[in-house]
């Protein structure tokens, strides 16, 4: 009988690729992937620590897979286990600890037989990550860098990851081949910071863009989070020129307040942001752009946020992604004065996602009655899900499969941010 793996992902789309590529290597080796939650022999558990959110969800994540599985090991791995391997060691059920270097390297300590065994190295080394078969993504996420060399003061990925580094263009083209070649009709290429591939690899982000563009028989081709110091008009042009890349960005902002933008150790202020998605319009003009905002900085006075809610509002932004800001261990952030209290952020947090959710709604109404083309994702009592161009939700009732397949639709209502089509 064959041995079975459950996985759980917290945190980013890099992750989401780890994991794929850690789950492939279970089923090579003869495993079951089964879903999370059913009992297993393995539970592997993908672990972020971005903010005190992420490690409250992690520490929940851990002792639900030991109800789950209370025979079976736990895996705690990633950025979490890489900061707080102390913690989860004084946790019940938890059999291996791994750091963000060692957890492809599993298979190699799963046979111990002894409880909390710790491997946290230095990040250092490029593992190279994609959606595999064994996952159970449409879209493929394609690693192409890791780690960061930038000191934003209140960031501890750098502290989890280490310096950045990457693949090599000819790797990226061929595991994008592998991907196509899978099934995949959409990648995504992800890292850290994906806009220092130039600088750290010495070849150029546009060649590699072009390259892994010209993958035979890849439909789809997204970016995952850039820094807008990082885009250029040449990105945009390679991307532009491409043909198949989707009309939506992921641009940081984190602060539309000069002062907190550099307290933050940011590298752009207001006025280059504000210009950096007109630029991004310019060649995209109908794409959709979601960013990164943290509220509650220390020191963000009521004027100072109202400045962030103003620009976030004014800026062609659709997808927010608020967060509250965390202190994090060893950041510059948490040695400074006028933390905010708690109530305020949670206010805060809720009035921004509140114009998020208005403007995302605005943005989708605007494609009531237009034709859109929709890659299909899932499906439940004979309603499919899937995403068009501009990263937002789609709804359409099939009485055929339509799991993976890119269809033309038009678009004839709105369920919030949702919305709903009927095939052409």
């Amino acid at each position: 009988m064959d041995k079975t793996v459950a996985f759980h992902t917290l945190g980013c789309r890099l992750n989401l690729s780890e994991t794929g590529q850690i789950a492939q290597g279970f089923v090579d080796r003869g495993y079951k992937v089964v879903p999370y939650g059913e009992k297993a022999d393995v539970t592997f558990l993908n672990t972020c620590t971005v903010t005190d959110g992420a490690d409250s969800s992690c520490r929940n994540m851990i002792r639900k897979s030991q109800k789950f599985s209370p025979e079976g090991k736990v895996v705690v791995a990633g950025c979490y286990a890489q900061m707080e391997a102390d913690k989860i060691k004084q946790m019940q059920g938890v059999d291996l600890i791994l750091g963000t270097n060692e957890k492809y390297k599993v298979f190699d300590y799963l046979e111990e037989d002894q409880e909390n065994i710790a491997k946290i190295e230095k990040s250092n080394e490029f593992w190279g990550a994609t959606t595999t078969e064994a996952d159970s993504h449409t879209r493929a996420f394609l690693k192409i860098q890791d780690g960061c060399n930038y000191v934003c003061s209140f960031c501890i990925i750098p502290f989890a990851r280490g310096r950045s580094r990457t693949i090599t263009v000819e790797g990226a083209k061929e595991q994008a081949q592998k991907l196509v070649n899978n099934g995949f009709k959409e990648i995504i290429l992800t890292g850290v910071n994906i806009g220092e591939y130039e600088s750290t690899s010495k070849e150029k982000l546009t060649d590699l863009v072009r390259g892994v563009a010209k993958t035979k028989g890849l439909k789809r081709l997204r970016l995952s989070s850039v820094e807008p110091n990082t885009i250029t008009r040449e990105l945009l042009e390679t991307l532009k020129d491409s043909g198949i890349y989707q009309d939506h960005f992921h641009i940081p902002m984190q602060s539309g307040n000069d002062d907190i933008l550099k307290s933050m150790r940011r590298k752009y202020d207001v006025a280059y942001y504000r210009d950096m998605i007109a630029l991004v319009r310019e060649y995209f003009p109908n794409a959709s752009i979601g960013a990164d905002m943290i509220v509650g900085y220390p020191g963000e006075s009521e004027e100072a946020f109202l400045d962030t809610y103003n620009l976030a509002r004014e800026l062609a932004l659709t997808h927010f992604h608020v967060f509250p800001y965390s202190k994090r261990k060893n950041t510059t952030a948490a040695k400074l004065d006028n933390h905010i209290q708690a109530d305020i952020k949670k206010d805060r947090v809720k009035t921004l996602i509140a114009l998020g959710e208005k403007k995302q709604a605005e943005f989708a109404r605007a494609l009531i009655g237009t034709k859109q083309s929709v890659l299909f994702e899932r499906e439940k009592d004979g309603v499919y899900e899937g995403y068009t161009s501009h990263y937002i939700k789609v709804q359409c009732e099939s009485g055929m499969s339509l799991q993976n397949e890119i269809k033309e639709v038009e678009i004839i209502d709105q369920l919030g941010s949702k919305l709903i089509a009927k095939l052409l």
